[in-house]
């Protein structure tokens, strides 16, 4: 029988600023004083996911933090007719929230809720290489503007141990590298068409990041959702030649994604936007990712390992998407530490500047990999009086951008 100061008593949610956007934290708390967080996100294209926990937070007040599959099947059975986009993310800030809770409890760190430890070191990648550093300024230092800094970025990540690199799209005005971001609106061209200056500029990008890298890192391209499938066609054309672990691409439509892959000379990833089983299954079954990548933020741990196992199922491997704050890295770091079927993990190298005094423990790596924390818990938590000292910027747009008004 569970014991009454094991269920929930209160449910916090808290925030501060992380330059050009914010990190968000979900806070459990037991009548017995044991506290459960996990990062949440608001800021791509999710507004609302911290209202939507206080409102659905008096169904779950009172349960046991350690009936987590319990908690999330009432959830469900309230938001059911939202299930998935914010409904889903806020039922996996509860989820993984509530391991954070129940593994701390049992003196345990949550991989051995997840099943247990199967690999204590995990590989990464460097995720958003350049794309902060020339796109995010002035919050990542030193800033690139030139086709030789992208080539010193391939340079520092091999210097620095990193076995694995991932970038996005970028074309080139008088030798400065500029973003292409259209599917969120950045520069605004809603048909998402491609032209030849977007190609050419893919391919000198890749081909200045892999002057740098050498021959022996991994280089992986990311298109988000910046076309359609003609467009992607396309730029898959254009890279044909280039040596890629996978390249990556959003759609909704896995038939479409289907033909992609068939006409990829690289393995597909994708599935990152998912949330919950329903959504994978057709990408499953029409055979559409090499990768399926799985957000846990936004999924919750303990139902990622079973979007993991129906991957395994369709001989699929899996990889986390993670680029949000400390927290948000240690969470994933013990699902990639007990999942079997494991591609390779997604992590941000350049972090604001005050991003290691927000937290407890911060990610330790070593030869280009995460090293797995014994600690009970995520092996982490939120420094709540420097989340004091950093408040959350209320101008931002779901984007993370600076609202002025109309583009």
């Amino acid at each position: 029988m569970t014991n009454v100061r094991d269920r929930i008593a209160k449910v916090e949610t808290l925030s501060c600023s992380a330059g050009w956007r914010n990190y968000y934290y979900l806070k459990i708390t037991t009548h017995d004083g044991v506290v459960g967080w996990s990062e949440y996100d608001e800021g791509f294209g999710n507004p609302g996911i911290t209202n939507i926990i206080h409102q659905i937070a008096p169904r779950f007040i009172g349960e046991a933090v350690g009936d987590h599959e319990r908690v999330h099947a009432i959830l469900r059975g309230v938001t059911r007719p939202g299930t998935g986009g914010v409904i889903g993310q806020a039922l996996g800030a509860i989820e993984n929230a509530l391991l954070d809770a129940k593994a701390k409890i049992l003196g345990v760190p949550c991989a051995q809720l997840l099943g247990g430890v199967i690999r204590d070191r995990v590989p990464v990648y460097w995720s958003h290489l350049g794309t902060w550093r020339i796109s995010r300024r002035p919050w990542y230092e030193p800033a690139v503007e030139t086709l030789d800094g992208v080539v010193g970025l391939g340079r520092e990540v091999r210097e620095r141990g990193f076995k694995a690199l991932k970038t996005n799209v970028y074309r080139y005005e008088d030798g400065r590298p500029v973003g292409w971001a259209t599917g969120f609106g950045v520069p605004f061209e809603p048909g998402l068409n491609v032209d030849r200056k977007v190609l050419r500029g893919v391919v000198e990008h890749l081909e200045a990041l892999r002057e740098g890298a050498g021959p022996d890192v991994e280089i992986l391209l990311d298109l988000n959702f910046n076309a359609k499938t003609e467009g992607y066609l396309e730029i898959l054309r254009a890279i044909k030649g280039q040596e890629l672990l996978w390249v990556e691409l959003d759609t909704f439509n896995p038939e479409a994604l289907s033909y992609l892959r068939a006409h990829s000379a690289h393995p597909i990833a994708s599935c990152e936007t998912l949330v919950g089983l329903g959504q994978f299954v057709p990408f499953l079954r029409n055979q559409a990712v090499d990768i399926a990548i799985i957000d846990l933020i936004w999924n919750g741990a303990w139902q990622a390992m079973k979007l993991a196992a129906l991957a395994d199922a369709h001989e699929v491997n899996v990889a986390p998407h993670n680029f949000y704050g400390h927290l948000a890295t240690m969470m994933n770091l013990h699902f990639a530490a007990a999942v079997p079927n494991l591609r390779i993990m997604e992590t941000d190298i350049d972090r604001i500047t005050w991003d290691d005094k927000l937290v407890t423990h911060v990610p330790e790596f070593e030869n280009g990999c995460l090293i797995v924390p014994d600690r009970p818990g995520w092996g982490t938590e939120p420094d709540e009086e420097a989340l004091k000292e950093f408040p959350a910027n209320t101008t931002l747009n779901p984007m993370g951008l600076i609202t002025y008004g109309r583009p």
